[in-house]
């Protein structure tokens, strides 16, 4: 039983993964995570003031069910099958993050500095959360879905738009690592 509390190796994950979205296409279905928004804001009644919800939520239940399943997973992977929490990164990112400010560098895969419950207190963190949300919630809109809509589902499709949306997903990324991020912190 000592499997499960180790991280699973790419031979494992990827096959997984595979078989996951096999059953998705073979069944008509498309596997994101930012489509339940749209999902819960309909069942919010948000239909009533934008067209772009008035739709059939119920044909949409079984991702809200992944929704409810990822949440779960993790919360019983965080606080049932993690023996050790430290997150192995090279020792010179470590040096970095940590002359930014982020003292938390390699012991946590959040800084402390950020998603602590203390760090809702400081102005400069509650502004980067609240930004950071509201860009990577319009960008989602914007790609038509998000990171792993496009990745996996989306390229598992050979769609021409999910690839371009990866790549930019994928520079967006750098330029933020390395040009925004030293410029914020």
């Amino acid at each position: 039983m000592e499997w499960i509390l180790e991280p699973w190796p790419w031979y494992v994950a990827g096959p997984l993964i595979a078989g996951i979205m096999f059953l998705l296409l073979f069944g008509g279905r498309t596997f994101g995570m930012s489509s339940n928004l749209r999902t819960m804001c309909t069942i919010g009644g948000a239909g009533k003031k934008a067209d772009f919800f008035a739709f059939d939520w119920k044909a949409q239940r079984w991702n809200l069910v992944v929704v409810a399943g990822a949440i779960l997973g993790g919360f019983i992977a965080a606080n049932f099958l993690s023996t050790d929490i430290s997150v192995e990164i090279n020792p010179d990112t470590v040096t970095t993050l940590e002359n930014l400010g982020f003292a938390s560098a390699g012991e946590a895969y959040l800084p402390n500095e950020l998603f602590a419950t203390n760090a809702l207190t400081d102005p400069k963190s509650l502004v980067i959360l609240l930004i950071g949300g509201l860009l990577i919630g319009f960008g989602a809109r914007y790609a038509g879905g998000c990171t792993s809509g496009h990745a996996i589902s989306g390229l598992s499709n050979l769609q021409l738009p999910s690839l371009i949306a990866v790549v930019g997903f994928f520079v967006g990324g750098l330029v933020m690592v390395h040009l925004l991020f030293p410029l914020i912190f």
